[in-house]
C-alpha cells in the first residue's frame, strides 16, 4: 500500500471513529417536497435546494425534454468553437432581463462561473475583499488570483472593509466579493452599505446571490430586490453571478451577469468559459422555463416566504434557536459535528429529511441542522416536519 492510500484510509478510519463520516443518500424518484430514498422509503425533503418547487415541474421537465430532442445530448464543443446553440442565448437574455444587467452568460456551473471570472477581474497590483464566510467557490476562486493582493474581512462587518479599501490605495482596481445569501448562515449581505463602500472607494461589487435568486425580493430577483435596488451600477451591483441549480429549475449550470464589455471581456477570457462544454441544452431550455414561470408566478415566491415563516416560528416555539433571516435557510446550531449528524439521521428515520452541518463546512463547534424550504411544501408537509422535531426534542 502506497503512502497516501494508507493515510486516506487512516483519515476515512478516524471519521467513522468520530461519528462525521458522511454517507451519500441515493434517491430513486424526483427532487420533490416528498420523495422516495433507497433503504428508506418516502420522506419528506427539508434539506434541497429547489426552494421554488420547480425541479419537478411539468413544462421545466417538458422544456428540458424538448431542448434534447431539438439540440441533441450535448454541444460536443465549448462555446467560442461551435458550442453556442440558439438557446443559450436565450437563457442568457433572459437571466439579464430577469435580473436587470445588460448581458449575461452561461457557465457548466456556478463554481466554474465564479472561478472565470474573479481570475480575470484583476492583474498584479490589484485587490480583492472577501467576506470571511463566503462560498467555497469564491474563496477558491480568489485564492488563484494569487496576481493581486487578497484581504478577508470579518463577516458583514463593513468597518473592517472600510479600512482595508482606505489602505489599498495604490491598488488601481479593487474588487469587493460576497455572497448575497450566505448559505450556512442564512442571512443576507448588507447591499445597501456595500453599495456606498464600494463607490466612495472605486470598488467593483461582485455579489454571488445563489441562495437568493428566486427566493427573496417581491418577484424573486434576490438580495438587489430585497433592498429596492436596480440590477446594474452605479446605484446597484457590478457583478452577478448565480446558480441555475437551485430555485431556477435545480438541474446545474451557473452564470456571471453584468455590463455588455464584462460580458465580452469573459467571453474572450475567461478559462473555465474557453476550456469546458457548452451548458447542455436540455439544461438551458429547462432553465429558462423556470425563469418564466418564476416571472408569470411571482405568488411561488410568496408561497415561499409565508412557508420561511411557519416553520421558523413553529420551530421557535418548540424552543429550538434559529438563526434570524429574510431567507429560505433556517439553521439549527447544536455545536458539535457529530450530534448533528446523529440528530439527521434520527430525523430521517421519522420521514424527514434535514442534513447535519460540521466541520469543515462549518467552523469547529457551529455544527448546525439546515432546514431548507420550498414553495413546494404544504402546511401539512411543514406541519408533519414540526411534529417530527418537537419528537426530537423530547428525546434530547
Amino acid at each position: 500500500m502506497t503512502a497516501l492510500a494508507q493515510r486516506m484510509r487512516t483519515t476515512l478510519a478516524d471519521l467513522k471513529s468520530a461519528g462525521t463520516y458522511k454517507k451519500l443518500k441515493c434517491l430513486d424518484a424526483p427532487m420533490a417536497p416528498v420523495t422516495h430514498m433507497e433503504g428508506i422509503g418516502e420522506v419528506l425533503v427539508f434539506c434541497s435546494n429547489n426552494y421554488l418547487g420547480l425541479a419537478d415541474h411539468p413544462n421545466v421537465i417538458q422544456a428540458g425534454i424538448d431542448g434534447l430532442k431539438k439540440y441533441g445530448a450535448g454541444t460536443a464543443s465549448v462555446r467560442f468553437i461551435c458550442g453556442t446553440f440558439a438557446v443559450h442565448r436565450e437563457l442568457e437574455e433572459r437571466i439579464a432581463s430577469f435580473l436587470g444587467t445588460e448581458a449575461a452568460l452561461s457557465y457548466v456551473s456556478c463554481w466554474t462561473a465564479n472561478e472565470g471570472l474573479i481570475t480575470n477581474l484583476v492583474q498584479p497590483g490589484d485587490a480583492i475583499f472577501s467576506d470571511e464566510l463566503n462560498h467555497a467557490s469564491l474563496i477558491d476562486a480568489i485564492r488563484l488570483s494569487k496576481q493581486a493582493t487578497r484581504k478577508v474581512y470579518k463577516h458583514n462587518d463593513l468597518a473592517q472593509l472600510a479600512r482595508q479599501l482606505g489602505e489599498a490605495t495604490d491598488a488601481p482596481v479593487k474588487v469587493v466579493v460576497t455572497d448575497g445569501v450566505f448559505s450556512m448562515e442564512g442571512d443576507v449581505a448588507p447591499l445597501p452599505d456595500l453599495v456606498t463602500l464600494c463607490r466612495q472607494h472605486g470598488a467593483t461589487l461582485v455579489v454571488d446571490d445563489s441562495h437568493g435568486c428566486g427566493v427573496i425580493g417581491k418577484h424573486g430577483r434576490g438580495v438587489h430586490e430585497h433592498f429596492g435596488l436596480p440590477g446594474r451600477a452605479p446605484e446597484g451591483v457590478d457583478v452577478f453571478t448565480g446558480t441555475l441549480g437551485k430555485a431556477l429549475g435545480g438541474a446545474a449550470g451557473g452564470y456571471v451577469a453584468g455590463s455588455k464589455d464584462l460580458i465580452d471581456y469573459l467571453i474572450q477570457r475567461s478559462r473555465t468559459q474557453l476550456f469546458s462544454n457548452a451548458l447542455p441544452a436540455t439544461v438551458a431550455a429547462s432553465a429558462s422555463k423556470a425563469i418564466e414561470i418564476l416571472q408569470r408566478e411571482p405568488e411561488r415566491v410568496a408561497t415561499l416566504q409565508k412557508n420561511v415563516e411557519r416553520m421558523r416560528s413553529g420551530l421557535r416555539s418548540l424552543g429550538y434557536e434559529v438563526l434570524e433571516s429574510p431567507t429560505a435557510i433556517l439553521p439549527i446550531i447544536v455545536g458539535d459535528t457529530a450530534k448533528a449528524i446523529r440528530l439527521s439521521e434520527r430525523l430521517l428515520q421519522k420521514g424527514i429529511f434535514v442534513i447535519g452541518f460540521g466541520f469543515p463546512v462549518v467552523p469547529e463547534g457551529t455544527a448546525r441542522l439546515r432546514v431548507q424550504m420550498s414553495a413546494g411544501h404544504t402546511p401539512a408537509q411543514i406541519d408533519r416536519a414540526l411534529e417530527a422535531f418537537a419528537e426530537l426534542k423530547k428525546e434530547l
